[in-house]
């Protein structure tokens, strides 16, 4: 049966409203309207599915639902749906004996919450600003997601290794370190910082990195981030996990 003509284009421009919603925060120049709240958990499902990348900043009129995701229930409901995956899948591995296994674990918002900082910067509307962030992480003081650092110790009693691979530079080692133990985050193989004033994207980084590991004769049986460019590219892992984060997009 034929659709009214109404019907149809009405559901073209929801789906217009909805991907403008993103684009209008581009630097490109041209400003569009940004969408009505009602459809901003459509374009927080677009970013967590990578049907939008390369956004700059959460649309204004969204604010209000980031935030009451990030504070409320769902934020660690979608969580706990993410690491129970993960605990599942780890559990049923037939690790090698040779202790070679690990899992590759982002910091920022996967390991680490920036919630508290975010709080006080918009979550996510606000552009993003390096100097204040770097005063955050300099504080150490940053709470650990309880949902990962179940994951961790799941994972530490089944005998597979958890290596941090993370954007954070060289000279943020002793407070990272710190940061992660104060956590709960008691024993490790590896912590992968970049070298200060290296110049490069998070994927080309972290997948140089994963590549030396493999190379030294890791198996990375496990990758999770909150970024798509955390756990894209190969050499990703045998599976991967995304953590959900609406509040930024990171190249």
């Amino acid at each position: 049966m034929r659709r009214p003509i109404m019907a149809t284009t009405t559901a073209r421009l929801l789906l217009l409203l909805t991907v403008a919603g993103f684009c209008l925060c581009h630097t490109t120049g041209q400003e569009a309207a940004p969408p009505p709240p009602p459809y901003c958990g459509s374009l927080r499902t677009a970013v967590e599915a990578r049907n939008i990348i390369g956004w700059k900043t959460v649309p204004p009129p969204c604010a209000k639902y980031v935030a009451d995701y990030i504070t409320g229930e769902r934020y660690g409901r979608d969580a706990d749906v993410v690491i129970n995956e993960a605990i599942a899948y780890a559990e049923s591995l037939k690790l090698s004996g040779t202790g070679k296994e690990i899992w590759v674990f982002d910091v920022d918002d996967t390991a680490l919450s920036t919630v508290p900082y975010q709080a006080n910067h918009g979550y996510g509307v606000q552009p993003f600003d390096n100097q204040s962030f770097l005063k955050y992480v300099v504080q150490g003081s940053a709470p650990a997601l309880q949902s990962t650092l179940r994951l961790y110790r799941r994972l530490l009693q089944l005998g597979i290794k958890p290596v941090f691979l993370t954007d954070r530079t060289e000279d943020q080692r002793t407070v990272t370190t710190n940061n992660i133990i104060q956590q709960g985050y008691c024993n490790w193989e590896k912590l992968v910082l970049q070298p200060v004033g290296l110049q490069t994207s998070t994927l080309a980084f972290k997948t140089c990195e994963r590549q030396k590991l493999v190379n030294d004769g890791y198996i990375i049986v496990g990758n999770i981030g909150d970024q798509w460019n955390d756990i894209r590219r190969s050499p990703d892992g045998c599976r991967t996990f995304k953590f959900p984060n609406p509040m930024y997009y990171v190249d």
